[in-house]
């Protein structure tokens, strides 16, 4: 699909296929109510003021559509950005879920991170490091992940 698909969807089709690139709901019916984009940078840079005007109820429910961090997922885009962590072995993936529990007892969501061309280790680290952060300072963080993972997955939805 190319960008001028993208402007010539309908609102109700544009929006579901924002939703498959970031599941917030009113994040995706403003971002399609500024349409035409015209092009990929224009997208992308009503996505990040959209994302970053989106409320914290939308940002969860962004956040429910994410698996967890080296867990398989029915997402085809999951799967993909995922490929370096579930290529690991059984104890980076054990440290995964152990973070994961902890991620999640602390903030109460899921651990969310751009994980495409990431290694599981890697992605570990990370964990680590994040869960020092107070909880402010993570909704930070986890906010510019999903500015991320949307861009990224924007461009692919464009180019496909």
């Amino acid at each position: 699909m190319g960008i001028g698909e993208l402007d010539d969807a309908g609102t109700a089709r544009c929006e579901e296929l924002l939703r498959t690139c970031c599941d917030a709901p009113a994040w995706a019916a403003r971002t399609a109510a500024r349409r035409p984009f015209g092009s990929l940078v224009s997208l992308l840079e009503i996505a990040d003021e959209e994302l970053a005007a989106t409320s914290e109820a939308d940002v969860d429910v962004a956040l429910a559509a994410h698996p967890r961090i080296g867990e398989r997922s029915e997402s085809a885009d999951s799967r993909r950005e995922q490929a370096g962590a579930l290529a690991a072995g059984s104890e980076v993936l054990d440290a995964l879920a152990t973070g994961n529990r902890a991620y999640e007892e602390k903030f109460g969501h899921v651990y969310l991170v751009c994980a495409s061309g990431r290694s599981a280790e890697e992605l570990l680290a990370v964990l680590d490091s994040r869960l020092g952060n107070d909880p402010d300072t993570e909704r930070k963080v986890l906010r510019e992940e999903l500015a991320a993972i949307t861009r990224l997955r924007l461009t692919r939805l464009v180019a496909s």
